[in-house]
């Protein structure tokens, strides 16, 4: 049985259908047939809501199994780093974090969602975290993932030097850690 992996897209018009189905798409070919990608379409991509997209995470974790793999790109990879601060049991494989915004002090502000600074407490020590940036992003600074870093010391950090936001729709990196964790 192929091992389950959720990718969580990132927030802006079309970035489903036009942006990172490209990644999803790298993912797929570079993890080969002993793994099995889901790409949710996420509600209300051009104007996301923290609440809205954690209810739809909701659905979608529950319908995997232990040990699946998760992958969240830009806002949705901060969505999954914060709804699996809210989760009672650690049950996942691994969490792969790609440029993702960091919201707190030093980051960026929002409304509805707390400070990434209070969730690595309530994420499993069990749960092994990757977080990848590149170093040409020009969405989401550098910084962010520097961030994360500090607030989760135990986090694997990937900091890909000719990456842009993208990561040049290239996810190999990320599929050959994913398949060295399986």
């Amino acid at each position: 049985m192929a091992k389950q992996v959720l990718f969580i897209q990132g927030a802006g018009e079309g970035v489903h259908d036009h942006w990172d189905n490209q990644l999803v798409a790298s993912l797929e070919r570079e993890l080969g047939e002993n793994y099995a990608v889901r790409y949710p379409r996420m509600p209300g991509e051009g104007d996301p809501s923290y609440i809205v997209w954690k209810a739809a995470l909701a659905s979608e974790l529950d319908l995997l199994e232990d040990q699946a793999i998760l992958v969240g790109h830009s806002f949705g990879g901060t969505i999954l780093i914060h709804a699996l601060a809210e989760q009672q049991k650690p049950r996942f494989g691994g969490l792969f974090v790609l440029a993702a915004p960091f919201f707190g002090e030093g980051g960026w502000s929002s409304s509805g969602m707390g400070d990434c600074r209070e969730v690595p407490g309530r994420i499993s020590a069990g749960t092994p975290l990757y977080l990848y940036h590149g170093a040409e992003d020009p969405e989401v600074p550098a910084a962010h993932v520097h961030l994360y870093a500090k607030a989760f010391p135990r986090a694997v950090v990937r900091m890909l030097e000719h990456g842009d936001h993208q990561f040049n729709n290239d996810l190999s990196d990320v599929a050959e850690d994913i398949r060295l964790l399986s």
